[in-house]
């Protein structure tokens, strides 16, 4: 197994997409940060990576389509 140095780029693993932070979806929605909190507490689905929350775009979508359609 081949170890990675710090003068090698990372390559963004094929078929992953990157996590939204609260502050995009506050972006994405047009609400404030402070919002997105209170929705992540009544069901906007999210992941906690050491205490920070972490929203996928396709459950994002997801929510939206079923809660702003």
């Amino acid at each position: 197994m081949r170890k990675h140095t710090t003068h090698e780029k990372l390559v963004d693993p094929p078929n992953v997409k990157k996590l939204l932070r609260v502050r995009e979806v506050a972006a994405i929605l047009g609400v404030s940060e402070v919002k997105v909190y209170a929705l992540l507490k009544t069901g906007l689905p999210s992941v906690k990576i050491d205490g920070a929350r972490r929203i996928q775009p396709e459950k994002l979508a997801a929510w939206i389509e079923q809660h702003c359609a």
